[in-house]
């Protein structure tokens, strides 16, 4: 028998350190206009030396579970969308269970990039209502900055760090409306980390050449970008028989400002109902629609009934939205 499922807490976290746009002009050719026009973007937080991408959701899923007033005995299995993982092996969400006092609970990573959070969301949701677990932490948490070539005025100005949880548990009611994900990897050039994993092996010449930074055809992933981030958004609305018009929010993935605008405009949403909080915290992967969602919740915007789509791209190159009907 299928039963629902609903968000019972959000919780997010964002390290101290600030990086500015005046702060990367003294590093690369550029300017805050430059960068402010481009991509929407001012400040990112970076994690200090000594934070793991671990660390960063350790903290985001204590602040889900004190939101949800749970604690870490009552979530049966933990979920982390992460492409910045503390090491090759084993699984960030290992290390993220036990930090939060829950060894031997099951637990997995997603590796799917910036669409991470709405894979992961789709798969939790599903093992909430099949009934496998009954309650289900979801992070998608990020250290970008650890893999960003700071010499490369081109990506160094997007990405930033930080992490976003959020707690779904069984229900009478059934906030999960619909799903659309898709992948294409024909072309992983477009978007990607060149080395460090089979194809190429880390070596004394990857490291020289630079290739562990991401590398990214900005052109490319744009028009990309846009037309997924619409049709998706539109197909996990169309499985709940419902339009853009019943949408309360709209929760893009923030990656830059000209593509979530772009996005609006084609789906003729009104961008007051569109959350942006991009020029805080720039591109945080899998972490930047948890981090927009905790702000919404944390501000009591979510209404009972809200109708919100979450709706990503990234990597693989991947791409997907999940249609919530919010219940308090």
């Amino acid at each position: 028998m299928v039963r629902g499922v609903r968000i019972a807490g959000v919780g997010s976290y964002a390290p101290d350190r600030i990086l500015s746009n005046e702060d990367l002009a003294r590093l690369v050719d550029t300017n805050d206009e430059w960068i402010t026009t481009r991509t929407g973007m001012k400040r990112r937080h970076i994690a200090a030396a000594d934070q793991a991408t671990s660390d960063l959701a350790i903290e985001a899923g204590r602040r889900a579970l004190a939101r949800a007033g749970l604690s870490v005995g009552d979530i049966d299995a933990f979920v982390v969308a992460t492409v910045t993982p503390d090491y090759p092996f084993p699984a960030t969400a290992c290390l993220v269970a036990n930090g939060l006092g829950a060894p031997g609970k099951p637990a997995f990573d997603i590796s799917i990039a910036c669409s991470g959070f709405v894979y992961g969301l789709t798969v939790a949701s599903g093992l909430v209502r099949s009934g496998v677990f009954s309650r289900v932490m979801l992070i998608g948490a990020e250290s970008l900055s650890k893999i960003t070539n700071y010499r490369d005025r081109s990506t160094c100005v997007l990405f930033g760090d930080g992490a976003g949880a959020v707690i779904l548990e069984a229900s009478e009611r059934n906030c999960f409306l619909g799903s659309s994900l898709g992948a294409d990897g024909s072309n992983p050039e477009v978007l990607f980390q060149p080395a460090g994993g089979s194809r190429y092996p880390a070596s004394a010449q990857t490291v020289e050449n630079s290739r562990h930074y991401i590398h990214m055809a900005g052109k490319e992933v744009f028009k990309f970008a846009v037309s997924k981030m619409v049709d998706s958004s539109l197909t996990a609305l169309a499985e709940a028989n419902l339009t853009p018009d019943d949408m309360a929010y709209l929760i893009p993935h923030q990656a830059n400002l000209r593509i979530i605008d772009s996005a609006t405009k084609y789906l003729k949403v009104d961008p007051e109902k569109v959350v942006v909080n991009i020029q805080e915290y720039g591109n945080t992967s899998s972490a930047s629609i948890p981090l927009a969602l905790a702000e919404l919740d944390a501000g009591g915007k979510l209404k009972q009934d809200d109708v919100v789509v979450f709706v990503a791209f990234g990597g693989g190159l991947s791409w997907g939205a999940v249609a919530w009907r919010w219940s308090a």
